[in-house]
């Protein structure tokens, strides 16, 4: 009998996965931003003529979602998303200031670590690689395991494209045998640089273990705000339509709604009538204790499934066309499952007072999960939504748009990307929709412009300072800032002189 351990395997192909791709950045780092857009572009193009197909792939394997709205997605990647990438300067002289005689130069951070979810596996991974290659970064894949198969095919593809287009052997792969432990090989390793880990909070802790840049594009408890000079109908379509997409999975979708008292009954009308289901309170007892396990994590068959087989699932019936089921809750706290993130349609209802209330309120729900994530307010009051955008522990603030598009940066001008940071409340090094800018440093690049002695003219040179202005004998440590130009000038004509 053979007896076969995966994490050791997993953890020996990590090590050589980390170190060929060490290797192979060194010489990705000297391609020009020209070539790395070619393999760019082909890889793009290759991902497009699937997306259809590993939509349908992906649905199967999770058992997550809606495959066309998953088709959806892998077009946006690789269409829109696509074009905003293609005038970016990410490596080389990516920004000049003659006047100011200063330029910018775009440094690749070597090789990525890239978790990615179960989720939204597809577009995920494409955007991911496109963002790493465009960056000049070398990037090892480590797969969910329950989209593990899918993300192998369409890597196995992406990387027979990029590599014939001259991207060099190692700097795009992935862990074919995946177990915690080698993730937390590939992440530790000395070999990789940055961990880029979207939708994963299962390695989150790990990842924060191996001492490095870790961007989190996490999960959060995004409420939703519907304000007194709203127009309901357009707020109600736009969050019904966001939380039906894709059955609910995509991390910006709404979670809860937050209604100003004096349009409340307005909005549940218009909510019932656009597809809406109000659970009574002993329904959305039975639906938490099915949706939680007693361990308080996901029960992972009820993610991602329709609102009216999660109904039958908890043992109620619903109209043949309700699309979101709603919970009405009064109170936030760590005990309600309905203050926590659902990835599904389902949604917690709450009314208060005014503004100023409800904005407390939406304060309590982003608390509670912490990551700090997206919160969406519907109101023509500017007023109101700059109070709203100074004072939430929010990541992106998305006014009168779908929380799930805007987002994403389909319906709002953020930068278009899959992988949405969650830092504003210290999860991860950014808040960012995370682009190729965020896999880079920057390296400045300063001319000397003016003399020390320049700089110092407001100094007196022959008066001591004010008593009380410095520590007594600290005068006698002036420094004549001629003398020290002087001398600086002659140790570099020194230096210049030895070469």
């Amino acid at each position: 009998m053979t007896i076969i351990d995966n994490d050791l395997l997993s953890i020996q192909e990590a090590r050589i996965l980390a170190e060929n791709a060490f290797q192979a950045q060194k010489r990705l780092a000297t391609f020009s931003q020209e070539k790395l857009d070619e393999i760019v572009e082909c890889v793009a193009d290759a991902a497009q003529a699937q997306a259809d197909a590993f939509a349908v792939l992906s649905h199967e394997e999770t058992d997550y979602g809606s495959w066309q709205d998953k088709a959806v997605k892998n077009r946006f990647v690789c269409g829109y998303a696509r074009r905003h990438l293609k005038d970016m300067r990410c490596v080389g002289v990516i920004s000049e200031d003659p006047a100011n005689r200063m330029m910018d130069i775009g440094v690749p951070v070597g090789v990525v670590v890239a978790l990615s979810p179960a989720t939204s596996p597809v577009s995920t991974t494409i955007y991911t690689a496109l963002i790493a290659i465009k960056s000049g970064n070398a990037v090892i894949f480590s797969p969910h395991p329950r989209a593990r198969k899918t993300i192998g095919k369409l890597l196995d593809i992406l990387i027979e494209v990029a590599e014939a287009k001259g991207l060099p052997e190692g700097c795009l792969t992935y862990l074919g045998t995946v177990t915690p432990a080698g993730t937390r090989e590939l992440m530790m390793h000395k070999g990789t640089s940055l961990i880029m880990n979207t939708g994963v909070p299962g390695m989150l802790k790990a990842a924060y273990k191996a001492g490095k840049p870790v961007i989190y594009g996490g999960t959060g408890n995004g409420p939703a705000f519907i304000e007194r000079t709203a127009d309901i109908p357009q707020a109600v379509a736009d969050i019904i339509a966001s939380k039906t997409f894709d059955n609910g999975i995509v991390p910006s979708a709404e979670q809860s709604i937050v209604v100003d008292s004096c349009i409340a009954q307005g909005v549940k009308r218009e909510l019932v009538a656009n597809g809406a289901y109000f659970m009574s309170e002993e329904e959305s007892q039975v639906f938490a204790a099915l949706f939680f396990c007693p361990n308080g994590k996901l029960n992972p068959g009820m993610v991602g499934v329709s609102a009216r087989t999660l109904a039958l699932r908890a043992g109620f019936d619903v109209p043949d066309n309700v699309t979101v089921l709603i919970a009405e809750r009064k109170y936030v706290s760590d005990t309600d499952p309905y203050a926590k993130e659902m990835l599904c349609p389902v949604l917690a209802y709450y009314v208060e007072d005014d503004w100023m209330h409800a904005c407390e309120k939406c304060i309590e729900l982003l608390v509670t999960e912490r990551n700090g994530h997206t919160l969406v307010i519907h109101s023509n009051d500017e007023d109101v939504i700059c109070q709203f955008a100074l004072k939430k522990p929010v990541g992106r603030l998305l006014v009168n748009t779908p929380a799930t598009f805007g987002g994403l940066g389909a319906t709002t001008n953020l930068v278009p990307s899959m992988t949405l940071g969650s830092g504003s409340a210290g999860v991860g090094i950014t808040s960012d929709n995370v682009s190729p800018l965020n896999l880079i440093y920057t390296r400045k690049v300063g001319y000397g412009v003016r003399r020390m002695d320049e700089t110092c003219t407001d100094i007196p040179q022959d008066e001591h300072p004010s008593p009380g202005t410095v520590a007594q004998g600290a005068e006698d440590n002036l420094v004549n800032m001629q003398t020290f130009q002087r001398l600086l000038d002659e140790a570099i004509k020194t230096i210049g002189g030895s070469k």
